[in-house]
C-alpha cells in the first residue's frame, strides 16, 4: 500500500484560506482496492479558539464514504456547491471513490443515492456507530487507512469493465476545457447520447451534462482562487460559453455565487 499523503483533488472553493484552520490530507488505496477507490482522505481542525468557519466544496463526480460523529453515510455526487462548518476541534475520515468505482458494491444505480444517503450497514458488516468507533478512534491516519481497507476488502466485489470506460469518458471531461456538450463526448466515443445518459444514471450519479459543466465551473473557480486579475468574459469564452449570461448562470449554479460575487467573497477572506 502507499502510505504516503498528497494533496487533496480540485474542488475546494478557496482552499488557501481553509488550510489555515484545517489539515487536509490524501492517502492513496491499495493495489487490490485501486479499481474502485481513488483515495482516503482525511480533515483535522482545532478551531475552539477561533470564529466558525464555512468550507464550501464543488464536488467531484464521485461517491464518497464519510465517517464523522454521529453522520457516518455514503453518499452519491452532489450536484452544485456544498458547505461544511468548522468549529471547535473534530476530525472526519472519508473515502472517494472512484467514478463509478462505487456501483460494483451498490448494484443499483447510483443516482438513486441521490437524495437518499445509504446507511454504512449496507455496504459494511458494521453499522455506523460501530465504524466511527473503529475508525476515529485511531490516532494514527495510516492505521484508519488499514483499518477501513479491511472491512472494504471484505465486501470487494468482481471488477467491472464500465468503471474503465466511465473513467476514460470523465478523465476526457476534465482533461479537455473546451468541452462543452454532451454531443462532443457522444462523439469522441462514438456512443449514442442515451447510452451515455444510462451510463452515468447507474455508475455516477449524475448526469453528463452535469459533470461537464462541475468541472469547467471548478476550473473558473480555481483559476479565481490564484487571486490574480482575471478576465470574465475571456475565461469563460476559454471554457466554451458564447455569452456571459450562460456563464455566470451556470458559475451561480454550481459555485452558489455569481462570479463578481465570488471575487468580492474571495476579497474578503
Amino acid at each position: 500500500m502507499s502510505a504516503g499523503a498528497t494533496k487533496p483533488s480540485m474542488g475546494i472553493l478557496n482552499l488557501k484560506g481553509g488550510e489555515k484552520r484545517f489539515a487536509l490530507s490524501r492517502h492513496d488505496a491499495s493495489e487490490a482496492l485501486s479499481f474502485f477507490v481513488k483515495h482516503y482522505w482525511i480533515i483535522r481542525w482545532d478551531c475552539r479558539e477561533e470564529e466558525p468557519y464555512m468550507q464550501h466544496v464543488v464536488p467531484n463526480p464521485c461517491v464518497n464514504l464519510v465517517v464523522e460523529p454521529g453522520k457516518t453515510l455514503v453518499y452519491a455526487p452532489s450536484p452544485g456547491k456544498f458547505s461544511y462548518p468548522i468549529y471547535g476541534k473534530g476530525m472526519v475520515f472519508g473515502v472517494k471513490f472512484k467514478p463509478g468505482g462505487f456501483y460494483p458494491f451498490l448494484r443499483r444505480p447510483v443516482s438513486s443515492l441521490l437524495d437518499h444517503p445509504l446507511e454504512v450497514s449496507g455496504l459494511l458488516d458494521v453499522d455506523g456507530s460501530e465504524l466511527e468507533k473503529t475508525i476515529l478512534t485511531l490516532n494514527v491516519e495510516q492505521d484508519m487507512v488499514q483499518a477501513m481497507e479491511k472491512l472494504l476488502l471484505s465486501k470487494l466485489p468482481p471488477q467491472d469493465e464500465e468503471v474503465l470506460r466511465v473513467n476514460r469518458i470523465i478523465d476526457f471531461i476534465a482533461g479537455k476545457r473546451e468541452v462543452s456538450k454532451v454531443d462532443q463526448v457522444c462523439e469522441h466515443f462514438q456512443m449514442h447520447i442515451r447510452k451515455l445518459q444510462r451510463l452515468f444514471d447507474q455508475y455516477v450519479g449524475i448526469s453528463p451534462k452535469w459533470v461537464i459543466r462541475l468541472y469547467r465551473l471548478q476550473n473558473a473557480a480555481e483559476t479565481m482562487d490564484r487571486r490574480l486579475p482575471v478576465d470574465l468574459s475571456r475565461l469563460a469564452a476559454e471554457l466554451g460559453y458564447h455569452d456571459q449570461p450562460h456563464f455566470i448562470k451556470d458559475f451561480k449554479a454550481v459555485v452558489g455565487y455569481t462570479p463578481d460575487e465570488y471575487r468580492r467573497w474571495l476579497e474578503e477572506k
